[in-house]
C-alpha cells in the first residue's frame, strides 16, 4: 500500500511494489514523481527526512537536510543591504544546500541491503516521463501560483518553468519540464551523488552563483546525508517514533504524550473539550520548541531529555481544561509532501519532502530546471536568536515523518504537510485512528483544527473547519480561543495520510480529501 498527496505518486509507488520492489524502492519512485507533479509543494532542490521500519528491527532515520552555505553569514547579508529578516524569495533566500537527492541515494543504498533489485532507471522512469510529456496543473497549484504570483513571477527562471505563456495556468493546463527530465536522466546515468560531486553539481553551483545565491560548489561537495536514530516515546498504546532535531519531531511526540497523560480517550472526539485539550497540548509543546529546538550541534539539552515521562506529566499539568492559555506568533508556512509505503513483508517507510515556502525561493536554475528551496530563510540574523545563521548550520525544520509500533502488533506510518500544522494534524490523525478507533480514512477526513499559520494564512487564530458544530465553536470561544471558521475540507488544514498494518498483514489506509492524493494498494 502507498499513500501520497498526488495520485500519480501513489501509483508510481504501487507499480514498483507490483514489480517486486520493496518499500524503499517504491518510496524513491514516489518521491521522484511527486517532485514533478506537485511542484508547488516540493522539489529536488529541497530537503527530506525518512523513517524506515523493518519488522523485528529498530526503526532507522535518514536526515537529508542541507546546511547553510559557508558564505551565508550576517555580514554577507549586510553586504547585500539586508539587516532584518532574510527574504523569502530570490537567490539570497537560496542559502542552504538541497539534501533531497542525498536522501534518495541513502534510501536506494538501504533498499539494496533489504534485497532490492530494481535499477535506478526504473525508479525514476515515471518522473522522467511526466517531466518530459507533461502533467495537468492541479487546482492546488493554480490557486497557490495565483496567490503568490507577485512574489514568484520576478524570480529568475520561475516564469519560464511555471507560467506558460506568461500567465498563471488554469487547472488542467499541461506543463512540461524538459530540463528536469534531462536532469533526472543524468542522475540515472551518473549516479545520484553526481548532484553534489559531479558534472551536475558544477552546473548547479554555476547557476546558483548566477542568481546571487551564497551556495557554492564547495558547499555541495561538503554535504553528507546522515543516518540517525529516531526519537522514541513510550505511549500507553505502544512506541511512537519521529525524527530528532533539527526537525520538530519532538513537538509531535510531546503533544501525543501530553494528550496521553490527560487521558484524551475520555473526551468526545467530535466535541469542544477534545479540540481544546489538543490545542493546549500543542501550546505546551511549541513552548519547548521555541526554547530548545535547533540544529542539534547547538542545542543545550539532549532531545531525549525533553521526552522524559516526568517532564511530559509536568507539561500536562499546566493545561487548564476550561481555559485557553496565551498564544504568541507561529513559525509560518511550509509547502511539503508526506508519503507512506508499506510492502508485503511489512517494511514501512514514512517520508516527508519539502522546499519550505510555496515553490521555495522561487528560483528555477537555468541549466537544470531545479526549483531551489528557501529553507534557510528560517534562520535569524539576530545573534541572540536560537536559530542564528551560521555557516554550516542546519536550519530548523517543521518536517517530521511519524511512525508507531503498537503493543497489539500493528504498525502505523502517518504524517502531514503544513508547518506548525504538522504536529497538530498528526495528533488529530493518531488520536482519532488509534485512541478512538476510527479507520485511517475517517480519521483523516474528519473536521480539523489549526492553531497558528500555515501556507496561505496570515493570522495566528485557532482555525476550525466549518463542519464543526456551532456548539463546538461557541464552547471554544467561551474557553477563550480566538476562533476563525474556514470552509469545509480547507486545504489550509494540510494534506495528511496514514497506513496501518495489522499483525495478519491486512492494510488500512487513508488519503486526504483536501489534497489531490489517493491510497494505492493491491
Amino acid at each position: 500500500m502507498a499513500v501520497a498527496p498526488h495520485a500519480l505518486a501513489a501509483q508510481s509507488a504501487l507499480a514498483v511494489l507490483r514489480e517486486g520492489g520493496n518499500a524503499l524502492e517504491a518510496m524513491v519512485a514516489a518521491a521522484a514523481t511527486i517532485a514533478i507533479v506537485y511542484p508547488h509543494m516540493n522539489s529536488i532542490g529541497g530537503d527530506s527526512f525518512w523513517l524506515v521500519h523493518v519488522p523485528d528491527e529498530l526503526p532507522r532515520g535518514i536526515d537529508a537536510c542541507g546546511a547553510a552555505a559557508a558564505a551565508a553569514t550576517r555580514e554577507w547579508y549586510a553586504g547585500h543591504g539586508i539587516t532584518g529578516a532574510i527574504p523569502f524569495r530570490g537567490g539570497v533566500a537560496a542559502n542552504t544546500v538541497a539534501g533531497t537527492i542525498s536522501g534518495w541515494d541513502a534510501a536506494f543504498t538501504l533498499s539494496r541491503e533489504l534485497g532490492g533489485r530494481l535499477p535506478l532507471s526504473r525508479l525514476l522512469a515515471d518522473a522522467i516521463h511526466y517531466a518530459e510529456s507533461g502533467v495537468a496543473v492541479t487546482k492546488s497549484q493554480a490557486v497557490i501560483t495565483a496567490a503568490k504570483h507577485s512574489e514568484l513571477a520576478p524570480q529568475p527562471g520561475f516564469a519560464a518553468a511555471f507560467l506558460p505563456g506568461g500567465v498563471v495556468p488554469d487547472p488542467g493546463t499541461r506543463i512540461r519540464q524538459p530540463r528536469m527530465a534531462e536532469t533526472l536522466r543524468h542522475l540515472v546515468r551518473a549516479g545520484l551523488d553526481d548532484f553534489y560531486r559531479g558534472e551536475l553539481g558544477h552546473a548547479i553551483s554555476a547557476d546558483l552563483a548566477a542568481v546571487g545565491s551564497p551556495v557554492a560548489l564547495a558547499d555541495l561537495h561538503h554535504h553528507r546525508v546522515q543516518l540517525r536514530s529516531p526519537l522514541a516515546f513510550k505511549h500507553t498504546l505502544g512506541t511512537l517514533y519521529n525524527m530528532p532535531p533539527p526537525t520538530q519531531g519532538v513537538v509531535s511526540l510531546l503533544i501525543l504524550g501530553i494528550l496521553d497523560a490527560l487521558d484524551i480517550g475520555k473526551a468526545d472526539p467530535a466535541g469542544a473539550d477534545y479540540v481544546h485539550l489538543a490545542v493546549e497540548a500543542a501550546k505546551q509543546a511549541f513552548g519547548i520548541r521555541e526554547r530548545y529546538v535547533t540544529d542539534p550541534a547547538y542545542m543545550t539539552v539532549k532531545p531525549e531529555k525533553l521526552l522524559e515521562p516526568g517532564r511530559v506529566r509536568e507539561l500536562a499539568g499546566r493545561v487548564d481544561r476550561t481555559r485557553a492559555a496565551p498564544w504568541g506568533a507561529s513559525r509560518g508556512p511550509s509547502d511539503t509532501v508526506w508519503m507512506g509505503v508499506v510492502d508485503g513483508a511489512g517494511r514501512a517507510v514514512s517520508m516527508i519532502q519539502s522546499g519550505y515556502h510555496e515553490f521555495g525561493s522561487g528560483v528555477v536554475l537555468a541549466r537544470t530546471g531545479i526549483n531551489w528551496q528557501n529553507r534557510g530563510c528560517s534562520f535569524s540574523l539576530d545573534e541572540r536568536a536560537l536559530n542564528f545563521l551560521r555557516p554550516g548550520r542546519k536550519p530548523f525544520h517543521t518536517l517530521n515523518p511519524a511512525l508507531a509500533i503498537f503493543n497489539d502488533g500493528r504498525t502505523m506510518v502517518y504524517g502531514s504537510m503544513g508547518g506548525d500544522g504538522q504536529p497538530q494534524t498528526q495528533s488529530a490523525v493518531f488520536t482519532r485512528a488509534v485512541v478512538f478507533g476510527m479507520g485511517p480514512q475517517a480519521a483523516i477526513s474528519a473536521p480539523r483544527w489549526l492553531l497558528g499559520r500555515t501556507w496561505g494564512q496570515a493570522s495566528d487564530t485557532l482555525k476550525l473547519e466549518a463542519r464543526f458544530g456551532a456548539e463546538v465553536i461557541t464552547a471554544l470561544q467561551r474557553y477563550g480561543h480566538e476562533v476563525e471558521v474556514l470552509k469545509d475540507y480547507d486545504e489550509a488544514m494540510g494534506h495528511a495520510g496514514a497506513i496501518v498494518r495489522h499483525p495478519d498483514g491486512m492494510l488500512e489506509g487513508g488519503a486526504d480529501p483536501r489534497s489531490d492524493g489517493s491510497v494505492a494498494t493491491f
